[in-house]
């Protein structure tokens, strides 16, 4: 009353007394009264009585027909109670006020009036009456040009408001597009004259109040636009109607966005999967070192740069696969089925054949690599040792065929026979070495080495030649034989030089092709054990020193007996070619190969050293990032199980804990560049660490798709409870009740706890019942329930969801109750996007009261649902 007080003070005069009582009159008569005075017509309480009868639709007390002040003060308290029944406050405003003819208090009742019974209903999304009323004049006025509705008062005064309102509902009475701006009497008065005649809205307003009125009265306005609300209720059904509508379509439309973007990314990731198996499964091997470590580089940079973005396509696929499906679960859409091939678990498949072919491609290339190596190691050794054989058979056919025993003297026949058996001697020294290097040319023919060929030439023109020595050998030895018996004595001393020269030369010639050996090791042990053989083949030095010089005194002595007798010796030995200059040249040369050996092992063993130092380095990482990631995946795993708190605090939660994650991907990367630096020096073992960089990759991976995976199931379980209209102590109740039955603690409750579970909630469950739900939360008849699957069977309970009936109604009502309806009334209706999306997709009407251009929509509902929704 207070507040009703000081807006008539504001206003300078009773400018509401018009538009209350043209307000109450429009009610009164339908009863076949009205009021002339609203002060001095409510005094008895009888019209005000019939007026909230009229306008409420009950019946009030029986009224009191006596003419006294008392019957009257009875009769405006079983008003004023009414009133009060229902739900409205009257602070101060009394019966005696009323009868006396307070102007004030009597404004200040109908307002009450007007604000319970004509303006409080209205709603509009949720909002107040006011707020709902002035949206609905927004809406409903916003296609029309200079209309910009924003309160209630300044915003009516040019009259167009009102004529925007009556052509938005009904265009055939007001020709919109010739009213002007600049003349707000005529806009006015065509509105108010307009309402009155067809409307059946009484006139309320004068125009001239309104023009001449900085600022027209408030609640007037709000009094007279509320009929126009009341007035189109009708429509308002309408628009009602197009609202699920629109709210339905969109939803599909959504949905056929993410069904698109679903097929592409599969389209893409499969068809990158195609082309990279192939090169996977390629195992046509490289002929150099070179070109198969490329490849190893190439896979390197396979698996770093090109795998990781498709490792999280792969995820994004199967999140939007689950949130897609969640959505048309929520929606009562069935259920999304991608094309032919194109299935999650297709994508799984081929992901599995992807990596299975990675798997095996890496196994074999380090087996090439390995396979080269020792090749090439083969390949040296056979090259060295052909060359040395090589060197030691040049011009040995032509010697075996020389024919100067026959004009020998006896002592150069014995000299030739003894040379001979010195030859046959060493001779069986360098079978030995033959049979090395066939052994080694069989090897590289096992091994495929590329220039076999080559390698098999050379062995061949070996053993031939060794053949033929073999043979010219024992065709000498016989000649000398037949001989010998004409020959006579040799000297002894030549013969006993050449018997130790010949092996301490073979000695020596061994020793400087053991000191030029190539070698390849893998561990410290190894170079450890080259080294000590070679300190053990130092140590005989000394002995061997004093063998030299004791070959040497022999030949000195030969030198002595012959300067001494005179002896006619043509200054040769005729036992051997090995001279006092051939042992000393060879010795020295033994002597220079020992400390270019003794650099050659420090070199290898300070190389390994570093391999060492490398596996240290590696293992001291994987040692610690490999549990980093299993007990992170077992926490997440406690975290899907033991989540506390609303599920917007869970997903900040796990979306802050992947951030910790995420930050941690520069250890592995630290890690990756430690595994090149081992792959690059060729390190194919480490003792250190049971963990490879495959194990790590694969962990780190699962760890990253577990995490997202998680919270994608938080997000559909946001999406669930939104749309299903679940509270957080629902959401929490459940959460409890899975955790409770979910007691092996792995995130899911096998048919027995979940059947335990329903038990213990109250549902009385037969076994077909019970079948029947576990085909609903277990499509796939793994035995196991989902909490997603649980919290979605929980809520459709009570689900309360648009359906194909309610979609069906509503455009029933946008097409006036026909069974058709036109692509005019769909435009008109929905927003203009929403419209042709509808006009694009209903088929013809086919019934025989349609008009032509008519469209089905009841096929239509049916088809955005499915048959069974119906």
């Amino acid at each position: 009353c207070l507040a009703v007080e000081i807006w008539l003070q504001e206003q300078g005069s009773y400018r509401p007394l018009k538009t209350f009582t043209a307000w109450c009159n429009s009610h009164l008569r339908k009863a076949g009264t009205q009021i002339e005075n609203i002060e001095e017509d409510f005094r008895d309480g009888l019209k005000l009585m019939l007026l909230l009868e009229v306008i409420s639709g009950e019946r009030l007390e029986k009224p009191e027909r006596g003419k006294m002040r008392v019957h009257k003060i009875s009769n405006v308290n079983k008003a004023l109670n009414f009133i009060t029944r229902k739900g409205v406050k009257l602070v101060s405003i009394g019966a005696e006020e009323i009868v006396d003819g307070n102007a004030k208090m009597t404004l200040g009742m109908i307002w009450t009036i007007i604000l319970r019974f004509a303006i409080q209903d209205i709603s509009v999304e949720e909002t107040s009456a006011k707020e709902g009323l002035l949206l609905w004049c927004q809406r409903k006025t916003a296609p029309y040009k200079n209309v910009n509705i924003q309160n209630f008062h300044i915003s009516w005064k040019d009259g167009l408001g009102f004529c925007a309102l009556i052509h938005r509902h009904r265009p055939e009475l007001i020709d919109y597009g010739k009213l002007r701006k600049d003349d707000p009497m005529t806009n006015l008065n065509t509105a108010f004259d307009v309402a009155e005649r067809y409307l059946d809205i009484p006139r309320m307003l004068d125009a001239e109040d309104i023009v001449g009125t900085a600022r027209p009265d408030e609640k007037a306005i709000m009094t007279y636009v509320s009929s126009f609300y009341h007035a189109f209720s009708g429509a308002q059904k309408a628009e009602t109607a197009a609202n699920r509508i629109c709210k339905v379509l969109a939803v599909n439309q959504d949905n056929e966005r993410l069904m698109e973007d679903y097929e592409k990314l599969a389209s893409d990731l499969l068809e990158w999967i195609r082309r990279t198996i192939p090169w996977l499964e390629n195992r046509v091997p490289e002929n150099t070192m070179a070109a198969m470590q490329q490849k190893l580089e190439d896979f390197r940079d396979y698996r770093r740069l090109h795998k990781p973005p498709k490792v999280q396509e792969k995820c994004q696929l199967e999140i939007n696969f689950n949130t897609l499906q969640t959505k048309l679960r929520l929606s009562n859409r069935p259920a999304f089925m991608p094309s032919e091939g194109k299935m999650v678990s297709d994508i799984s498949n081929a992901w599995s054949g992807l990596e299975g072919a990675e798997k095996g491609y890496e196994e074999w290339l380090l087996n090439e690599i390995r396979r080269l190596e020792r090749l090439d190691h083969l390949a040296e050794k056979f090259r060295q040792k052909a060359t040395i054989h090589e060197g030691w058979t040049a011009g040995k056919e032509d010697m075996l065929q020389q024919k100067d025993f026959e004009t020998a003297s006896l002592s150069e026949i014995k000299a030739l026979l003894k040379k001979h058996e010195a030859f046959e001697s060493d001779l069986a020294a360098h079978q030995d070495r033959v049979e090395q290097i066939a052994a080694i040319a069989q090897e590289l023919n096992e091994l495929d080495y590329y220039d076999s060929p080559s390698v098999n030439a050379r062995c061949q023109r070996i053993c031939d030649l060794w053949d033929s020595l073999g043979a010219l050998t024992q065709k000498r030895s016989e000649a000398l034989q037949r001989t010998e018996k004409l020959l006579e004595t040799i000297d002894q001393l030549y013969l006993e030089f050449a018997k130790r020269a010949a092996p301490f030369n073979n000695w020596m010639e061994g020793a400087m092709e053991d000191l030029q050996d190539t070698f390849i090791v893998h561990t410290i042990e190894e170079i450890q054990g080259l080294t000590a053989a070679h300190e053990q083949f130092k140590a005989t030095l000394p002995e061997a020193d004093k063998e030299r010089q004791a070959i040497l005194g022999i030949h000195n002595e030969i030198t002595k007996i012959v300067q001494t007798y005179h002896v006619n010796m043509a200054g040769t030995n005729p036992y051997t070619t090995i001279t006092p200059q051939t042992i000393n040249a060879k010795w020295e040369k033994v002597r220079q190969l020992v400390p270019q050996r003794d650099q050659a092992l420090v070199e290898e063993h300070a190389r390994q050293q570093n391999n060492e130092r490398l596996r240290r380095q590696f293992a001291s990482q994987a040692n610690v990032i490999g549990p980093w990631i299993q007990t992170k995946m077992e926490e997440i795993g406690r975290i899907s199980i033991e989540m506390h708190g609303t599920l917007e605090t869970q997903l900040t939660q796990l979306r802050q804990y992947e951030k910790n994650i995420v930050n941690y991907k520069p250890k592995i990367d630290q890690l990756e560049g430690d595994h090149q630096l081992i792959q690059e020096a060729l390190i194919f073992d480490n003792r250190h660490t049971n963990y490879t960089m495959e194990h790590i990759r694969v962990g780190w991976e699962q760890l990253l798709t577990t995490i997202a995976r998680t919270i994608n199931e938080i997000e559909n379980q946001i999406l669930t409870r939104d749309a299903k209209g679940i509270s957080q102590d629902q959401m929490n109740e459940f959460r409890a009740s899975f955790n409770h039955f979910d007691r092996k603690r792995t995130g899911l409750m096998d048919a027995d706890d979940f059947k335990t579970c329903l038990i213990s909630m109250g549902y009385n469950l037969s076994e077909a019942e019970f079948s029947r739900i576990m085909s609903v939360v277990d499509p796939n008849r793994l035995g196991l329930v989902t909490f997603q699957a649980f919290i979605d069977f929980m809520s459709r309970e009570t689900a309360d969801t648009d359906t194909a009936d309610q979609v069906m109604a509503s455009f029933k009502v946008l097409a006036g109750d026909k069974n058709y309806i036109l692509p005019e009334e769909l435009r008109r209706e929905l927003p203009p996007d929403q419209a042709e999306y509808c006009i694009a997709r209903m088929a013809p009407y086919s019934g025989r009261d349609g008009v032509p251009g008519a469209l089905d929509y009841m096929s239509f509902s049916t088809a955005l649902y499915g048959e069974s929704d119906l």
